[in-house]
């Protein structure tokens, strides 16, 4: 053994190790013999509940375009403002302080995040209307609804 004493616990980690059930195999299921009768009595594969759960794939294409957009160019702006501030310093062009380049590119890196939650908002989420250049409508509309769903998610009292 050694002597070194036993490491505290995190505050995360679990007080005790637990032993991980082992998975039990799918049951089989009995082989039905398909005939034109059995066929079509089977039940066929219900997308519908899925589909209605998911995001069109137009939609989703208008969510990604809006979010390259409002997200990437403030992104591309916060990582270029180093390479500006080292071009400025490097060719001795004038004093650019430390803290003037990390408040550029924090601020830059905070549109890019902000810019992120407005590009899903402001797309159209209907399939049909593709919604204006800047969505400022979109966004209006879609942050009610989901302001609508935090409340009628939240536990009455």
């Amino acid at each position: 053994m050694s002597s070194e004493p036993p490491r505290q616990r995190l505050p995360f980690e679990p007080a005790t190790n637990r032993k991980k059930t082992p998975k039990k195999p799918p049951e089989p299921q009995a082989k039905a013999t398909l005939d034109s009768d059995s066929a079509e009595k089977q039940p066929k594969a219900n997308k519908t509940g899925k589909q209605t759960q998911s995001i069109p794939e137009v939609v989703s294409k208008r969510m990604i375009s809006r979010i390259a957009v409002f997200c990437g160019v403030p992104t591309l702006l916060g990582i270029s403002t180093f390479f500006v501030s080292y071009l400025i310093v490097s060719k001795g062009l004038f004093d650019l302080p430390n803290t003037a380049v990390l408040l550029v590119s924090m601020g830059c890196f905070g549109l890019g995040v902000l810019g992120l939650s407005y590009g899903v908002l402001s797309a159209s989420w209907d399939e049909e209307v593709s919604g204006s250049t800047l969505g400022w409508e979109e966004f209006n509309t879609n942050f009610g609804r989901m302001r609508e769903a935090w409340r009628a998610a939240k536990p009455k009292s």
